[in-house]
């Protein structure tokens, strides 16, 4: 059952710019936070990959080829940490390693093909959640209205 959550009304902004900042920021995270974990639930629905797994994929999606050492950084965890999650990304056949061609002491870590499709099937899974719920909750104003705020909302990301 989908969770109803009334959002408080914003203060007079007129009045008060500061506190209609201080609301709209922490509802936005909230709202943000919640609907990241949801989608999150939704990757993990039917896959063996645990959450660390599926960051490390994501990372290098996003990134591009990385060694073990500059993952765990980025990840904030142990090296030793990273060699677990890698160890059992390679035997899922969705990543693999090749030397870095700028120091052949190192070794890059990049998606495989499987891995690139388990991103794809992943994305698309999260995509028809969404659209299946959006289509299924909301009225066709209700989504224009998220349409609407989505460059806002963008902006607000790229600063």
């Amino acid at each position: 059952m989908t969770e109803k959550r009334a959002v408080p009304p914003a203060p007079e902004s007129a009045a008060d710019p500061t506190e209609s900042a201080s609301v709209a920021a922490r509802e936005l995270r909230a709202v943000f936070s919640r609907l990241r974990r949801t989608l999150l639930e939704k990757i993990q629905a039917g896959s063996d990959l645990t959450p660390s797994q599926t960051a490390v994929l994501s990372r290098l999606i996003g990134e591009g080829p990385a060694s073990p050492s500059a993952l765990a950084a980025a990840e904030r965890v142990r090296p030793q940490s990273m060699a677990a999650t890698l160890a059992a990304l390679e035997e899922h056949g969705l990543v693999g390693r090749r030397p870095d061609p700028d120091d052949g002491r190192r070794q890059l870590v990049s998606l495989t093909e499987a891995g690139l499709g388990w991103i794809a099937d992943s994305r698309r899974a999260r995509e028809e959640w969404l659209a299946r719920a959006l289509r299924e909750e909301f009225s066709e104003d209700e989504r224009a209205t998220m349409l609407a705020a989505l460059p806002l909302i963008d902006r607000l990301n790229r600063r």
